[in-house]
């Protein structure tokens, strides 16, 4: 026995010392040892004495580069915040910049086959499926019910109870949004309430599992070679043990809901699933597409739903004129609710909630892996193989792009003639562009007008800390030890 134990561990540490080894040769030959200063402020991570967020450092050295482009050699990857770059990126050599290989494998445990996770035919299919779907009128007001639902029976009693009490309690707007997207996602997609905003706000499973998956995922991404994370895969230990239970945790309930749902026959929901089953016969690829929809719909809406109530926290003169004009267009009461008619209407609410979106991207950087050697329109030089990255949350911080007051929450900058104004998908990457384009991006801004809108009528929310946010790895921007807030009930007519 002991001969066994000793043989074994013997075995263990000669492959464990030859793996590192390989890896070390391997990122040595991928990733070659570079002087200069970026690759080596990147390497001792230098950088983090200047700044708070690795965006942060990015978006000073591309502020600084004459073409708003930079090359880290040591990740071999080109990240860009000029229009004209992300235009031949997403739209014009398309073709030339799927997500990869490198991309799929660190969400392929995750989302298998998903429209987030596949290129080609494969995308193809479930983009023109999606696009139906999403597109149609029902679906679309089957969301705004939900939403409308979600608020009405958890969000503003919530809201309410801690405006009642008389401690000055404190919430976690972050958390809070988090949860209140969540059920909204889940129901949608789904049919499956999972209850996140009850009043005692429970521990879901199911939500933490989310959480965990979008966390080591992240983790995989900034890995130095993605040999780190598949070794760690290989022998389940560490961070990737923790990923597969989440994962399993995941794919064990949306399996539930799939088994359930063709027992009982895909006519009694109006959710996606239901739609999707007269499709779709394969429940695996099925779903890997849902999962995908989760993914997305989640953790966008409730960042740029905390942004935004951080930023009207700092800005008082912009909340007042987001009430004036909720006041002329749907009525001065308390209950008066937008339907989606009205919705368009509010011209300075959907400014505010770009801008607040340009300063604060929920997805703060999106890279394609080029196929062939290209040059993008600046000069740029793109190695076949290479990372290339383009970075709202850098873009939204270019003086060369939205001016000398890039810098400043003005969601006027967005207004023309009294009307609100779309920006060039290019010049404001946060919904993507080009064949890309988010197809949830109107349900997203429907849902997250709505949010603000019912909130800001009824109470006012400050946030507690002003200081300069930190944000967690994660797919989404997500605020390190939350956002904190008071809230306080408004003196309004019934």
């Amino acid at each position: 026995m002991e001969l066994q134990v000793l043989i074994f561990f013997i075995f263990f540490t000669f492959t464990t010392t030859f793996l590192l080894f390989s890896l070390s040769l391997f990122i040595i030959h991928l990733n070659p040892c570079c002087n200069c200063d970026t690759c080596t402020t990147f390497i001792t991570r230098s950088w983090t004495t200047s700044f708070v967020n690795l965006s942060d450092w990015y978006t000073h050295l591309i502020r600084n580069s004459p073409t708003g482009t930079i090359h880290v050699h040591v990740l071999n990857n080109i990240i860009t915040a000029n229009p004209d770059n992300v235009e031949f990126i997403i739209k014009t050599h398309f073709e030339n910049y799927p997500k990869g290989k490198p991309f799929s494998d660190i969400l392929g445990d995750l989302l298998g086959r998903g429209i987030f996770n596949v290129d080609g035919r494969c995308w193809m299919f479930q983009r023109k499926l999606a696009s139906l779907e999403l597109g149609s009128l029902s679906i679309r007001s089957h969301a705004l019910n939900v939403v409308l639902k979600e608020i009405d029976s958890r969000l503003v009693p919530y809201f309410s109870a801690v405006a009642d009490n008389n401690n000055d309690a404190v919430l976690d707007l972050q958390d809070v949004f988090r949860r209140f997207s969540f059920d909204v996602v889940c129901k949608f997609s789904f049919g499956f309430d999972p209850g996140s905003l009850e009043p005692l706000l429970p521990v879901s499973e199911l939500e933490s599992a989310f959480d965990e998956c979008s966390r080591l995922c992240a983790e995989r991404a900034i890995a130095p070679s993605p040999l780190v994370w598949k070794i760690k895969r290989f022998f389940n230990v560490g961070s990737e043990k923790k990923l597969k239970s989440a994962i399993s945790i995941v794919k064990r309930t949306a399996d539930q809901v799939i088994k359930k749902r063709r027992e009982t026959g895909s006519d009694s929901g109006s959710d996606l699933l239901s739609r999707f089953m007269g499709s779709i016969s394969d429940d695996d690829y099925l779903r890997d597409i849902v999962i995908s929809f989760l993914l997305a719909g989640r953790d966008t809406v409730a960042s740029g739903l905390t942004s935004f109530f951080l930023l009207l926290s700092q800005n008082p003169k912009v909340l007042n004129k987001i009430r004036e004009e909720s006041d002329r267009v749907i009525g001065p009461t308390r209950e008066a609710v937008a339907g989606l008619g009205e919705l368009k209407h509010l011209h300075y609410l959907h400014a505010a909630l770009h801008e607040s979106m340009r300063l604060y991207p929920p997805v703060q950087f999106d890279s394609k892996f080029a196929k062939h050697d290209d040059v993008l329109p600046d000069g740029t030089f793109v190695k076949r193989g290479s990372r290339v990255t383009y970075h709202p949350y850098a873009m939204g911080r270019m003086e060369r792009i939205w001016g000398p007051d890039s810098l400043e929450f003005k969601p006027e900058r967005w207004i023309r003639d009294g009307e609100f104004k779309q920006e060039s998908a290019y010049k404001y990457p946060v919904y993507q562009g080009g064949v890309r384009v988010c197809l949830g991006k109107e349900m997203s801004l429907v849902e997250m007008a709505s949010v603000a809108l019912c909130l800001i009528k009824r109470f006012d929310v400050s946030v507690v800390n002003h200081n300069q946010l930190r944000f967690a790895p994660g797919l989404t921007a997500t605020v390190c030890g939350g956002v904190h807030a008071t809230v306080r009930r408004r003196d309004l007519p019934q």
